[in-house]
């Protein structure tokens, strides 16, 4: 099986729900994990950590099932594209719920052509509208919940993952 390489974004959890959190990632990628957590300043009492992986073709997947449990978290998960599967990323809020989206290799949310289609037909025959179904395959409303979460970790060190080109 194909290896692949993630990152692991945990946008805020309360401190009691963190061993936890790296306990169902330890089950998920199998083996033990440990995360630097933060105080994350959009969420008082809360933490954020972040996480490079590097795994199997599925465990991104894996992943966003295990954090899924975790409900009072807010989490992305993505996975890079390889030769035998598309990149996807994953965004959780306790609110949403789970977002699963194909992404390209610049992390742009990819939107497949029969998914076009059936909105488009969706629309014209008096269902939903074309920008509500558009807005929810791109995952607009994960992206507006998590943003204020992704600000605030603004001031956290920067990690250079890998060398484009």
């Amino acid at each position: 099986m194909e290896t692949t390489r993630g990152i692991i974004l945990i946008h805020s959890a309360p401190a009691a729900l963190c061993p936890h959190i790296e306990w169902a990632l330890g089950a998920a990628m199998g083996s033990p994990l440990r995360l630097d957590w933060i105080d994350q300043p959009a969420e008082p009492h809360s933490l954020r950590a972040e996480y490079s992986w590097a795994g199997r073709t599925g465990t991104g997947a894996a992943i966003a099932s295990a954090l899924t449990r975790c409900q009072r978290a807010r989490f992305e998960v993505t996975e890079e594209p390889c030769g035998s599967a598309e990149g996807m990323r994953w965004s959780y809020t306790p609110r949403l719920g789970i977002h699963a989206a194909s992404i390209g290799i610049h992390g742009d949310v990819m939107v497949h052509e029969e998914r076009l289609k059936q909105a488009i037909v969706t629309e014209a025959l008096g269902g939903r509208t074309l920008v509500a179904t558009l807005t929810e395959l791109l995952g607009s409303e994960w992206d507006d919940e998590l943003e204020a979460f992704r600000h605030a970790a603004e001031g956290t060190p920067v990690r250079w993952l890998h060398r484009v080109g």
